[in-house]
């Protein structure tokens, strides 16, 4: 591996050019990593890239999982929790259920446990894929939510799928009462080994006398301790982190300071930029060893590319009879129950919620983990397994990740109401914040107002509310002072998140952002 190293290096190197090329033409970055990736695997003397199945897991997805929790709103997860909850576990198992029966149908030699296993592996959309493209066109706040919230907790009952398909082959049966307590135990325990794990991690952070750099390195350490936690007692290790990640997420201004804060944000997305980036390449460099393999197997290439069109052609249908049965389901559920939309939503926003199903990182990371021996002989149709999951990857990724900006360009969509403008938000929140402050200052420290003039002055932003910003020499008691109203203006911002539902979470995120900085900046003052 050691003279492997300057090639790793030169990857990265790519990884970062590909991606600068990527939002230069306007082309989601998955797309070009995956053709790079197949391109230079053709490079002659480039060494192939070989990870231990049983580390692909526990490399990848803990990072990645538990930086999805952090970015998501729980207010908007709980907000659309019945579409997303549909999508992302009703969904999922009726996908993985048509993929085992077609694939059991049409493809010689796969058992039913072999196409759920399949199904397990390619029923997850990737949310990686999708943010990367509606970065590049504007959508409604609610559509990015549901994708978000689905992608988050798709890859934990997709997964959950795939470790039942991988018993049921390895011991030859399956008995559904065991499964069903197993199942109960995968879910119940994995929520709740992460939720115990992140209260401790959290105290950690709150009681002992950490600095930023220690309380970046506790977060990089949390979700892998969630989840092998949860994988050595049997149950599931990515609820486990996806459950602990949206608890620590939504008490992050509880036990973390505004330094952690900002500096763990570009940490974090500086990692998982690399992984993401690193995964999808992995998926075009492979590709020549996995076709390899094929004609070992004795399996032409044309008919192998004819089984993953297949099953790539069941996922969108599938996806897509889900999208518009939400709305069916939805339209039906509002006579009975309160919903979170009772509009009718028209057929334009299934017809993109449906266009959206490209895979990616989960997918190629679950493939690649499994074990290429079973009891000492090969794993049957591993080959034809990773092939059919590179087939729907880069089929969805070109298909759907290339077309999707210009379907949601071509296709207008309704004027919901869910959330105000981002003007209006951002004038509702500065007025508030300025009014908190102001009583808080009047309040508690009126007598220090007229002694301070930096105090004076910041009032007098606040009131006019049209000052530039001054940053004069502060005295201590000063500077104590600001640091009380800037505690009270973010748990002013932390209750109008709870209380407003009508406000978008990411720009109440800007602001507490600002707040983080303007602590930070009281340092060097």
């Amino acid at each position: 591996m050691i003279e492997h190293f300057p090639f790793y290096i030169t990857l990265i190197l790519v990884i970062i050019l590909l991606i600068m090329l990527a939002h230069r033409i306007k082309v989601a970055y998955p797309v070009l990593l995956v053709g790079a990736g197949l391109l230079i695997s053709f490079i002659p003397g480039i060494p192939a890239m070989r990870i231990n199945p049983s580390l692909i897991f526990i490399i990848f997805l803990p990072p990645l999982l538990y930086e999805a929790a952090w970015a998501i709103s729980w207010k908007e997860l709980w907000r659309w929790r019945r579409i997303i909850g549909s999508f992302a576990f009703v969904v999922v198992f009726l996908t993985a259920l048509s993929v085992a029966f077609v694939a059991n149908t049409y493809i010689p030699g796969f058992s039913l446990a072999l196409g759920f296993l399949l199904g397990g592996i390619v029923s997850p959309p990737d949310a990686v894929s999708a943010g990367a493209i509606l970065k590049f066109v504007k959508v409604p706040k609610r559509m990015s939510s549901i994708l978000e919230g689905e992608s988050l907790l798709n890859d934990a009952s997709a997964l959950i799928i795939f470790r039942f398909a991988m018993l049921a082959i390895a011991t030859g049966q399956f008995i559904w009462y065991e499964a069903a307590l197993s199942f109960g135990w995968m879910l119940l325990g994995g929520v709740g080994i992460g939720l115990i794990v992140g209260w401790i991690f959290m105290n950690i952070h709150k009681r002992l006398p950490t600095d930023a750099n220690m309380d970046i390195i506790l977060t990089f350490v949390t979700p892998y301790v969630m989840y092998m936690t949860a994988e050595e007692v049997h149950s599931s290790g990515v609820l486990a982190v996806v459950s602990g990640g949206l608890l620590l997420s939504h008490r992050r201004h509880h036990f973390l300071k505004a330094s952690s804060r900002l500096r763990g944000v570009n940490v974090w997305e500086s990692i998982v930029f690399v992984l993401n980036g690193i995964v999808f390449l992995l998926i075009g460099l492979d590709l020549p060893e996995i076709t390899a393999g094929l004609k070992q197997e004795g399996i032409s290439f044309s008919a192998a590319v004819g089984y993953g069109l297949l099953i790539t052609v069941v996922l969108i249908v599938m996806r897509f009879i889900a999208a518009f049965g939400a709305v069916i389901v939805t339209m039906i559920a509002r006579n009975f129950i309160t919903v979170a939309d009772p509009t009718y939503p028209g057929l334009r926003v299934p017809l993109l919620l449906g266009w959206t199903g490209m895979r990616g990182v989960v997918s190629l990371a679950a493939a690649l983990s499994i074990p290429v021996l079973l009891d000492g002989e090969p794993f049957p149709q591993r080959n034809l397994i990773l092939f059919i999951t590179f087939i729907v990857i880069l089929t969805t990724l070109l298909l759907q990740g290339l077309t999707l900006p210009s379907l949601i360009k071509s296709i207008p969509l309704p004027a919901f109401d869910d959330y105000l403008s981002e003007e209006d938000a951002e004038y509702v929140i500065r007025k508030g914040l300025a009014k908190c402050a102001l009583e808080h200052l009047n309040t508690r420290y009126s007598e220090q107002r007229g002694h301070h003039i930096f105090l004076q002055q910041l009032a007098d932003k606040w009131e006019e509310k049209s000052r530039e910003d001054t940053d004069p020499a502060l005295p201590d008691e000063s500077r104590d002072i600001y640091l009380d109203i800037l505690n009270q203006q973010r748990q002013w911002l932390l209750d109008k998140n709870q209380e407003a539902e009508h406000v978008d979470e990411d720009i109440i995120r800007k602001f507490l952002h600002q707040i983080d900085i303007e602590e930070e900046k009281l340092k060097f003052i």
